[in-house]
């Protein structure tokens, strides 16, 4: 896909994805370029010093808290998780399916990374949050502006910041392009949940009101066909949240050409995520005939520094018969048993959660 250059603009906001291959290289994505970029504005660039986070709403104190409040005044925690753009894998839905709108993402808008900081539940508790039932988390960042709106926002159930069992967190050793000076990470959910540059945490009875929560990441369904049609659904069909369970096949590459074995095999390796909180992956399947056979893929879980929020790398050395046009296939399980059931998921406007287990396509095998 196309991407932009430096910080970006509100009209061509940096939106890039690293070369596929690079993503196979480590466990944990390395900083750089292997890293995708995903932004609805430029980027700006702030001042610790001069950054708060305040937090409010149905709170009984509102809080400001500087980055260095947030390091030191809170228990630090760890988690490896992935994030990955709803609209990964955008290019098989528009090339395989039909036209949609939104950026030309291929397989890449995805990493794995280790975040520190304290866990959102303290940070809203010493606020004296509410913890009853139906409110949600709304973040926001007022940094910049976007192409959509002039701040963005999004918000997950309340539920989902206070569980002791979901780590949701604020990082704060971050470059600017990847929200410096906080960022709040939301293991299991879609990247756009995962505010960057927050500067607002507020606990209320309504879903965020920014156009990101309202009006996209959303799956609309079939008859939705353009902008006109998807008018009446916007305030129907609820957000996506958590990331649907996924496996791609990294290499070989679409339309490469590849030499078999002696034995007549050829390697193939990917990465999968798994379904929300109900990770890690636990196996990974390839067929290389359509479907016919599968065989099971070795993993690459991390080892103790994987968790259920992370993604798992893997590779099989496996048959595939000579011929041009070959497809190799990859079916993804988590621990609670989610798979991927479609060849190619069902088509929706804005090309977001697609999981289809068909991945490399135009294989030239000789």
């Amino acid at each position: 896909m196309a991407s932009t250059s430096g910080d970006g603009t509100v009209e061509e906001p940096l939106n890039r994805e690293p070369p596929p291959k690079d993503l196979l290289t480590s466990f944990i994505t390395p900083n750089g370029l292997a890293l995708y970029d995903r932004n609805h504005g430029p980027i700006p660039h702030i001042s610790a010093a001069d950054h708060t986070v305040t937090v409010d709403g149905l709170v009984k104190h509102t809080l400001k808290l500087s980055p260095q409040a947030l390091g030191h005044d809170f228990p630090q925690h760890k988690v490896v998780c992935a994030l990955e753009c709803a609209g990964n894998r955008r290019h098989s839905m528009r090339t395989r399916l039909g036209e949609v709108q939104g950026i030309d993402w291929f397989d890449a808008a995805a990493l794995n990374a280790q975040w520190e900081g304290p866990r959102l539940r303290d940070v809203i508790r010493k606020a004296g949050v509410n913890e009853a039932e139906n409110l949600h988390v709304c973040f926001a960042c007022y940094q910049t502006e976007c192409q959509d709106e002039d701040w963005f926002g999004a918000s997950i159930p309340l539920s989902r910041g206070t569980s002791e069992d979901d780590e949701v967190m604020n990082g704060e050793l971050l470059s600017p392009k990847h929200g410096y000076p906080v960022r709040v990470i939301v293991p299991g959910v879609l990247g756009a949940r995962s505010v960057k540059w927050l500067d607002k945490i507020t606990i209320s009875q309504r879903q965020s009101p920014s156009f990101y929560q309202q009006h996209d990441y959303k799956i609309l369904p079939p008859d939705a066909s353009d902008s006109e049609s998807a008018a009446k659904y916007w305030d129907k069909v609820p957000p996506m949240m958590d990331n649907c369970i996924n496996s791609v096949v990294l290499a070989p590459e679409d339309n490469e050409t590849v030499a078999r074995s002696p034995a007549g095999t050829i390697c193939a390796k990917g990465y999968a995520i798994p379904q929300g909180a109900d990770g890690p992956v636990t196996q990974v399947e390839v067929s290389t005939n359509g479907g016919k056979t599968w065989k099971r893929a070795n993993i690459n879980d991390g080892g103790d520094m994987g968790s259920k929020w992370s993604w798992v790398l893997w590779e099989l050395e496996i048959e595939i018969e000579k011929g041009e046009n070959m497809r190799i296939f990859s079916k993804a399980t988590d621990q609670r048993g989610n798979t991927q059931g479609l060849e190619r998921s069902e088509w929706n406007l804005r090309g977001v959660g697609y999981n289809g287990y068909e991945s490399t396509t135009g294989l030239k095998v000789t």
